[in-house]
Formats: structure tokens, sequence, C-alpha cells
């Protein structure tokens, strides 16, 4: 995928003591305040500053369909810093864990360069996330027990929060990282679930998901999205767990790096000078079922994990019935960034039932072998020709493109493959309806896409009560 890293970004205020110390972050209204801040400084900076000198890439035609990593399952940066310091990450994951918190944790990081160890703190390494997402750990927690890290980053989730609390390896961990003042952090339930009981919050301003602000004690408690002190970090769940990533690599890695990881999300987003809506309805018509709503999720190695993992956890938070179907000839995907996702189904086992919704998720590896696959391709085809819903985001929708299930449709993409859709193309939106088809740009917007088919299913009112309980801020009306 395309790098759309600034080339003289500016730098970031150095990670406050407090969040509320920094209002260009914390008072913007829009998406996630702490990654638009970061892109609207660079934005209006790179105008004015000149312009370093990149190598040139090579203008030979690839023979795929998109332009592809020279790796699926790199955990290397996409930021532009040279030699940089390895930096160690431990993410923690147990039976209840939050999915979309361990696996944004989890990418972010690796895009900043950052050696991140995913361990279970469960007798075995495949554990399953609180609605219902497997992921496969890297190793036991037990082998980490002897380990430096720089960084010990804790998702939420219940009863994730519980299971990572009752590890005694995971705890003497996190209280030698405290006592010896290097980075930790927590999001949603785990500040107040597992750090609290731990005693390692003591006279440390704390927030966490607002489920469970009434434990924290009165006084250090407080309801920023995102709160610094210190050498802890804390945050309030899924719909921050963007903020809670950028502000851990700021202070990992510094201004800069954190500044062109923010930019990358962030592009995926916005255009300069554009409104940026949110969503974008055309040739209006009903998406509402007498029963529940079936959807299925094709995956393949090198599928954008934190897509594949917002999508399904959202869609189950509002009551819809997934089915993640691998077309691999095993059930276990490495997705984008070495993330590991176990299928509910083989796609030859998906193929028997019928669907009222179809989505494919990005990442360009896996949108390649998506593309190639013929089960997926007859799905698609009679999914059009019976007149139910289907959809895709990132560069996925090029798919659709591909096989005439875009005509006298519009859609978007992800910006390295927009300019595929030609004439179907609606750019700026994060998320575009056109009758029974829906697509968005990214794994940035994958939120946004995730509760805006919610919405067509169930209103916006169970769209709205889902993104409360993500702590994502979405439209009254």
């Amino acid at each position: 995928m395309k790098s759309f890293l600034l080339q003289s970004p500016l730098p970031l205020p150095p990670p406050p003591t407090r969040f509320s110390q920094m209002p260009t972050f914390a008072t913007s209204p829009q998406y996630f305040p702490f990654v638009f801040a970061a892109a609207a400084t660079a934005s209006a900076s790179a105008s004015q500053q000149p312009k370093t000198p990149t190598a040139k890439r090579s203008s030979k035609p690839t023979k795929t369909l998109f332009p592809t990593p020279s790796s699926t399952t790199t955990t290397t940066a996409n930021v532009t810093t040279p030699s940089l310091p390895l930096k160690k990450v431990l993410v923690p994951i147990g039976f209840g864990t939050e999915e979309m918190e361990a696996v944004i944790l989890v990418d972010v990081l690796r895009r900043a360069g950052a050696h991140v160890t995913v361990a279970s703190v469960e007798p075995q390494l495949e554990v399953e996330a609180s609605s219902g997402t497997k992921l496969i750990a890297d190793v036991p927690i037990s082998d980490c027990s002897d380990e430096f890290f720089d960084l010990v980053a804790l998702p939420g989730g219940m009863p994730g929060s519980v299971r990572l609390r009752d590890c005694k390896i995971l705890q003497q961990i996190t209280s030698k990282q405290a006592e010896e003042e290097r980075l930790y952090g927590a999001i949603s339930a785990a500040p107040a679930v597992t750090l609290l009981p731990w005693g390692l919050l003591k006279r440390k301003h704390v927030t966490c998901h607002p489920a469970f602000i009434d434990k924290l004690p009165t006084f250090w408690a407080v309801k920023t999205n995102l709160e610094v002190s210190k050498e802890l970090t804390t945050s309030r769940g899924p719909g921050t767990a963007f903020e809670f990533s950028i502000s851990l690599v700021n202070q990992l890695f510094g201004e800069v790096v954190a500044k062109e990881v923010a930019e990358l999300l962030v592009r995926q987003l916005m255009k300069a000078g554009d409104d940026n809506p949110r969503k974008e309805e055309f040739n209006e018509v009903e998406w509402s079922f007498d029963r529940i709503p079936h959807v299925l999720i094709p995956v393949a190695n090198g599928s954008e994990g934190i897509e594949v993992v917002t999508i399904v956890d959202i869609l189950r938070r509002a009551k819809v019935h997934v089915v993640v179907a691998s077309i691999e000839r095993s059930l276990k995907i490495l997705a984008s960034r070495g993330t590991k996702i176990v299928a509910d189904k083989l796609i030859s086992q998906a193929t028997e039932s019928i669907y009222d919704l179809i989505i494919l998720p990005g990442g360009n590896a896996g949108a390649e072998r998506l593309h190639k696959s013929r089960a997926v391709k007859r799905l698609l085809k009679e999914q059009e020709s019976a007149g139910r819903k289907y959809g895709a985001i990132c560069s996925s929708p090029v798919i659709l493109h591909r096989q005439g299930l875009l005509k006298d449709k519009r859609a978007t993409a992800h910006p390295s493959v927009i300019s595929e859709l030609n004439e179907e193309l609606v750019d700026g939106s994060r998320v575009v309806i056109d009758g029974k088809l829906i697509t968005s740009r990214g794994l940035a917007s994958a939120i946004d896409f995730a509760l805006a088919i919610v919405s067509k299913f169930f209103g916006h009112a169970r769209a709205r009560s889902v993104a409360e309980g993500l702590v994502f801020e979405y439209p009254k009306k």
C-alpha cells in the first residue's frame, strides 16, 4: 500500500503529564482528536515548508490487481524515520479481551516500528475475545517473565480484564515496569479492573471506560478520552484506541514518528479542504429485517486485521449473526501486521448458506487473494443476482469494480486504489451507500462503516447505542 507520510512533518508537542494540557488535541470535535489534530497541524504546514527530496520510485507496471508490499506478514513500520532503536512492547490477551483494542494497539505500534509480543494469559495460545473473535497469541505469558519491555499495554474487555488481573506473572511484569518507571498503559476496563487491584494507580490521574469510572479513586479519576500521568497512560474504550495507541507511539518513538503514523491514518479519511462527511447515501432503500440479519465476511492471509476485527465486533455487539470465512486451506489467517485470526468456517462451508450482506475487508495482499477466489466471485455474483446487499472497504471495492458490481453505483475506496473507480467515485466521504451497496475508505473509517451497517439494519438509535458502548463520538441525528 502506498505511504501517505508527510515529507517534512512538524513536531508534536512532548508527551503531557495531563492530557488536558494539550488543548489542540483535547478540544478537537472530530473523529479521534489526537490523530486529527496531528494531521491538521501537518497539513497546514506542508505548503509552507520546502519538500525534502525523495528517492524516485520505479515506474514499472505491477502484474497484480493491488499494489502489494514486499511481505504480507511484515511487522516493520510504515514510517520513514531511519535508525530508530528497537522498542519492545508486551500486549497480553485473555479470554474476553476486547478485540478491537488489542488489534488496534498491536497494529499501530507495529506500524511505528515496535517489536510487539502478543502473550496469552490462558493455558493455550488461542483466545476467544469478548465479541467472539478468536485470536492467536505469539507466546504464553510465561515466556515473557524474564524479558525487558519498553512498554506494557493492557487491552480491556470483560471478562478479559479479570483474566489479566488474575495472572500472577503479568502482575509481576507490570509491577516491575512501574517500579522501574518504564511505560505502561491500560484501556477500557483494565485501569479499574486490572491495575487498581495491583496498586499501580497510586498518585496517578486515570481514566477508563465510563461503566467502570466509579471504581476509581474519586480524586484521581478523570473523564478524558486519554490521560497521560508520568509513565502511565490510560484511555476509555475501543472508540479511543487509536488515540491511545498514537499517544504510546509518541512516548516510545517521539514526535516525528507519531506524526507520521497519525498522518497515515488520517489520510484515509480526509482530503485537504474537504468537509469530510461521515456518510453519503444515494438511491436510498430499506435494509431492515424481521429477523436477525446474517452477514458473511470472507478473509484471507493479508486481510487488514483492524477492519476484520472492528466490523465483526461492532456487528456482533448489535446482535447481527456474523460468519468469518477463510478462503485459505486453514481456518487460521495471518492478517496484516502479523495479527493471527481464526475464522469461523472455511469458505466451502460458508457457501452452503444465504447471507443478507457480504462484506469484503481490505488489506492489499488479502484483497488480491479474495479477488482470485472462485468461491468469493460466485458468492458475490449470486448476491447481486438475488438482489441482496454487498459491500467492501479499503482496497476491496476494486474487486467489486472488476467484477462489474459497481456499474451505475457510487462508491469510495482507499486512496491508493481510488483512481480505479473512475465514474463511480465519491471521494472524501468515509462511508458511501448506494442502494444495496456500501463501501468505505479504510481501517481508520472501519468504525463508521460498521455503525452505518448497524444503522441500516436496525435504525440510528441502535447504532448510537453501540457507539456509546465503544466510547465513540456519533451524531445524535
